[in-house]
């Protein structure tokens, strides 16, 4: 007769309730439960109330908010069971870290610019009084480094965050999170924003954790096809509740609920759905030839030529590093330290904006993967929308009032919205914003730079459409920088794949995709999650 153990959860909240200090409810009731070495998702559009629910577990809530009801409970590896919401604010602090710990999306938040990374984990191990001496702690350094994949010699300890990649920074970070050997760990969209490749060698790092030292992991994401790559159960989200949970490959595959199918449809499909039909016309509308950028002896883009007719989008592929930004900037006349030229139907670019005239400056038009940086937060969406017009058009007001209101129907953004500041939209509407901006001088060349990359997949799909069908209304040539693959057979009509500052294949979007010629583009598709 086998005996039965009973499995202690590591983390159980059970009917949390949080509520605004005005009273509405922003949490109704979550309740959820983690075993040691589990990964459960936590997966909702922004606003669904998945990151609070996140931080309630660290006992931790964000200004304006309060806990309502209900109970947080953690099991540290040696101790009982603790009441998070329970304990004094003294006491919760010292939870954080030893028993629960977090790593937040942007490691900058995490890392202190001016410490080195080895003191930096070391702080972390000084603060819970981890180890009997200074020499304990700094073998632990070493061994948290190595345990997510990281050198862990005294050169490398000695470095600063600045000197570290987007990846590197992320993993230090995770290091921190588990150097006190914590039985919870809340990470908080830990990859958005990171390339395919370094991506992937941070969840394996973080599968690999949770499973040896059985860690109960909460993940939390919007991204789908990361869910199937780490996560064991999912839990969905939708306006402050828990709508669906299960195991990663029932609900992924089998969604039950309206609103997770919906989440499941919109997710970019890398491997079916059909192509784009064929712009219309050969107009040469962008043509870029031998372009090369150099700081000092590192040569950020070598020789890179590249042409996008009218209509047409070219997704520009690549790692963080591989030069796409770079290139885009060059083209937008942002970046005017490069060799090379960039021809606009057939007329020569001067390489600043301050050198080219104004119905060039229109005619080329950029979107910034942040809208957060790019729209004034002190203007209004129609202040920020017109300041284009103002310019670089001899337009009256009234007339330059009227293309505002016209191109904010365009981008479908209601014209109720035009007053409100940027932090009072949410972060696709702030996107939309951006383009529409972008689109008011009615370009010939629309520069998109990582638009997507930090939006839920409902909204992201929205505003990949939205491109799609003002490209085919206006004619307007794209060029679609991105890191994620997937998002290819969307949007784009062709791919150029960028390495090292390099562009190594060229070509359909299908071609590509289906039978790609270069070993780097064949290590990027077989690192793109998959549902």
């Amino acid at each position: 007769m086998t005996t039965q153990v009973a499995v202690t959860n590591a983390l159980e909240v059970s009917e949390l309730r949080v509520h605004t200090l005005a009273g509405s409810p922003v949490l109704k009731g979550v309740s959820y439960a983690i075993a040691p070495g589990e990964v459960l998702a936590l997966v909702g559009e922004s606003g669904s109330g998945k990151t609070t629910a996140g931080l309630a577990a660290l006992g931790h809530f964000r200004r304006g908010l309060a806990p309502a009801g209900g109970a947080v409970t953690a099991s540290p590896r040696d101790g009982e069971p603790v009441d998070v919401l329970g304990l004094g604010e003294r006491e919760r602090r010292a939870l954080r870290g030893h028993t629960l710990a977090y790593v937040p999306q942007d490691p900058a938040l995490s890392l202190n610019p001016a410490l080195r990374i080895g003191r930096q984990i070391a702080e972390v191990l000084e603060a819970h009084g981890y180890g009997a001496s200074g020499e304990e702690r700094a073998a632990r350094v070493a061994e948290v480094l190595g345990e997510v994949g990281l050198p862990a010699d005294e050169n490398y300890q000695r470095r600063y965050p600045h000197q570290l990649s987007g990846g590197q920074q992320q993993r230090v970070g995770i290091a921190m999170a588990f150097a006190c050997r914590p039985s919870v760990v809340v990470l908080d969209e830990p990859t958005t924003g990171l390339d395919v490749t370094t991506q992937t060698l941070v969840l394996r790092t973080v599968a690999a954790l949770t499973a040896e030292h059985g860690v109960a992991a909460l993940y939390i994401t919007h991204d789908l096809a990361v869910v199937s790559a780490i996560a064991d159960r999912v839990a969905v989200m939708r306006g402050g509740e828990i709508v669906e949970c299960g195991a990663a490959e029932e609900v992924l595959r089998r969604p039950a609920h309206a609103y997770t199918r919906e989440l499941v449809d919109a997710v970019p499909d890398l491997d079916g759905g059909g192509g784009l039909p064929e712009p219309d016309g050969d107009t040469e509308t962008l043509r870029v030839t031998g372009l090369s950028v150099s700081y000092g002896e590192h040569r950020v883009l070598r020789d890179v030529s590249l042409t996008v007719h009218s209509g047409e989008c070219l997704l520009l592929l690549g790692e963080s590093g591989s030069g796409k930004t770079t290139l885009s900037r060059c083209v937008a006349g942002l970046n005017e330290h490069h060799t090379g030229t960039v021809e606009l139907a057939g007329t020569a670019l001067a390489p600043s904006t301050r050198r080219r005239t104004a119905e060039e400056l229109r005619a080329v038009q950029y979107v910034f993967q942040s809208p957060y940086s790019s729209l004034n937060p002190r203007r209004t969406i129609a202040q920020s929308v017109e300041v284009p017009l103002e310019m670089l058009t001899e337009l009256p007001k009234a007339a330059r009032r009227e293309r505002v209101a016209e191109t904010l129907d365009r981008v479908r953004l209601s014209r109720t919205l035009a007053g409100r500041l940027p932090d009072q939209l949410s972060g696709g509407e702030r996107q939309r914003a951006a383009i529409a901006r972008a689109l008011v001088t009615t370009p010939k060349v629309l520069l998109c730079d990582e638009v997507t990359s930090a939006l839920d997949v409902s909204v992201q799909a929205t505003i990949i459409d939205l491109l799609c069908e003002l490209r085919a209304e206006l004619g307007t040539a794209m060029v679609f920088v991105t890191h994620n693959i997937a998002l290819a057979r969307h949007v784009a009509d062709r791919i150029a794949v960028l390495r090292g500052g390099e562009i190594v294949e060229t070509g359909p979007v299908g071609d590509v995709l289906s039978a790609p010629r270069h070993e780097y583009t064949r290590e990027l598709l077989a690192n793109t999650p998959r549902m």
